[in-house]
């Protein structure tokens, strides 16, 4: 029998009130992560990656925010309930975060111990000795030499690597259940990307900690993800496992992330760009998001809303041909 989820979002919409209009950033989306698993949500930029981790961490801004409906579970409890207090008590403590930029994450004018240790200070109650203690540790897990030294250094003594080090140090030093982790490795040169995904690995067989990972590398994705969500236009439009993904596509749309992914043995001819732009999400598509750039659409997917459609016991699938696809196999 499969374990409750750590965290289960059920049916999320998210909407900004700006200049002009209401931007549909999120729009009925369903995700779930359980205890010791890495899930990677992928898309193109504006797809609604980032706001939906935000949302979780408590994040968004409150004047222009508007939760249309849904949940975000955490360990059973609606994280959309909680007051700012409540709220500051998981924040870093039992949820963390790593922001994209290190150096802006970072505070250029405290040093790394004073980073390091002010979380733990508040929400575990250490004295000002035992934070410096497991500041050493948690450096030293993350691979960071000489950390007692360290300690006393400044964001702009380190390297961009080492910085984002101590940044996932910094997000683990209340030991957090779950970590998001938006795009870590995008400012990071290759060599030092390959060893901050190790690192994830090492991290989580070491603490249990579910990840969260945001990125729109597949490769990254297919390096530490468990279990993978493809996002389009504010939508989940396909989930399921690594190998679900990667092998057994089913969605148009991430049938195209993959086949406009290049690799070192193939020629210019076999890249295929997904053709088109994404949709105005100040007005939404009433129907299929990806109509309007999809090879396969039919007329029924510019008329009515798809279904999700189950694939199989991990897998599913946010699109009509599917539904059509089944019933022609039954009727046959």
């Amino acid at each position: 029998m499969q374990s409750p989820s750590l965290l289960d979002i059920q049916h999320l919409s998210i909407q900004f009130q700006i200049h002009g209009g209401q931007v549909h950033a999120v729009r009925d989306l369903s995700l779930s992560i359980q205890a010791g698993e890495t899930l990677a949500i992928v898309g193109e930029s504006g797809c609604g990656k980032s706001v939906t981790c935000n949302a979780i961490m408590g994040l968004l801004p409150k004047q222009t925010t508007r939760i249309g409906q849904g949940k975000i579970l955490f360990k059973g409890k609606n994280l959309l309930d909680l007051n700012e207090k409540e709220m500051r008590e998981l924040q870093g403590n039992h949820i963390a975060m790593i922001f994209q930029d290190p150096m802006t994450a970072l505070n250029p004018t405290l040093t790394i111990g004073e980073q390091l240790t002010e979380g733990v200070i508040r929400h575990q109650k250490l004295s000002q000795q035992q934070a410096r203690d497991k500041a050493v540790k948690m450096l030293s897990l993350v691979g960071i030499a000489n950390p007692r030294e360290r300690l006393e250094q400044y964001p702009h003594q380190l390297s961009g690597g080492m910085r984002q080090r101590v940044v996932i140090a910094i997000a683990l030093m209340c030991e957090p259940e779950l970590l998001i982790a938006d795009e870590p490795t995008t400012a990071l040169d290759v060599t030092i990307q390959a060893q901050i995904l190790e690192l994830f690995s090492h991290i989580q067989a070491a603490t249990g900690v579910a990840i969260i990972l945001i990125t729109h590398d597949l490769g990254v994705v297919a390096q530490i993800a468990n279990k993978v969500a493809v996002m389009y236009a504010g939508q989940c439009v396909e989930s399921g496992t690594q190998r679900d993904i990667f092998y057994n596509p089913q969605h148009p749309y991430t049938q195209g992330l993959l086949q406009s992914m290049p690799s070192l043995d193939m020629n210019q001819a076999n890249l295929h760009p997904i053709p088109g732009q994404p949709p105005d999400l100040f007005s939404p598509p009433a129907a299929c998001g990806f109509y309007t750039r999809c090879p396969k659409a039919l007329v029924l997917c510019n008329e009515i809303p798809p279904e999700y459609h189950t694939i199989s016991r991990t897998q599913q699938c946010l699109c009509w041909l599917q539904d059509l696809r089944t019933r022609s196999n039954l009727t046959d």
